[in-house]
């Protein structure tokens, strides 16, 4: 018999998925499954492992929209071959996405390409910001973690980078780069 699963993905976790849920629930999706995950990759992401790894001849992959399923041409193409070989069909409620046409599948790849083409937007704008922030001496990047006074302080006091490390909760490769030596 055939299923329909839904599928739906937010990227924070201060965003719901209770829209698309509902809008897979009327398409007639039986099981739907949600993750809290950015689609920049499939990796990372153990609900659309396991819809692909259960899917079955007949079945059908029911999500809102392509950009919830992969941002990137690579990931939705590995993707839609994994339900061809499985005999399953992929379905979109907001847009006009039919695998089993040629039509469809040119569609389906215009998506995904836009899609890819989002992120690296947003990537760019926020490396651009990034830079911006520097400029005006605004961003200073992460706080070191690594106290490097008390490193050379313990250091002089005899202590070896084992004994630096563990007191300091932090790895010898870091106390070695600190001391700027290979070894201690």
């Amino acid at each position: 018999m055939a299923t329909k699963i839904g599928y739906a993905r937010v990227s924070t976790t201060d965003q719901n998925t209770d829209l698309q849920v509902d809008a897979l629930r009327a398409a007639g999706c039986t099981t739907v499954r949600t993750e809290k995950a950015s689609g920049t990759s499939t990796s990372g992401r153990p609900e659309l492992a396991s819809i692909l790894d259960f899917i079955r001849e007949g079945d059908t992959l029911v999500v809102t929209r392509i950009d919830r399923l992969a941002r990137s041409i690579a990931d939705l193409q590995v993707i839609v071959r994994t339900l061809k070989e499985k005999g399953a069909a992929l379905v979109c409620t907001e847009q006009p996405v039919d695998t089993g046409t040629a039509a469809g599948k040119a569609f389906l790849d215009m998506l995904g390409v836009f899609a890819e083409f989002e992120t690296n937007l947003r990537k760019e704008r926020q490396l651009e910001g990034i830079a911006k922030a520097k400029a005006r001496g605004v961003y200073k990047g992460r706080k070191p973690e690594i106290d490097v006074a008390r490193v050379k302080a313990l250091k002089a006091d005899g202590k070896g980078a084992s004994e630096i490390a563990k007191t300091l909760n932090i790895g010898r490769a870091s106390v070695y780069r600190v001391l700027g030596t290979d070894k201690g």
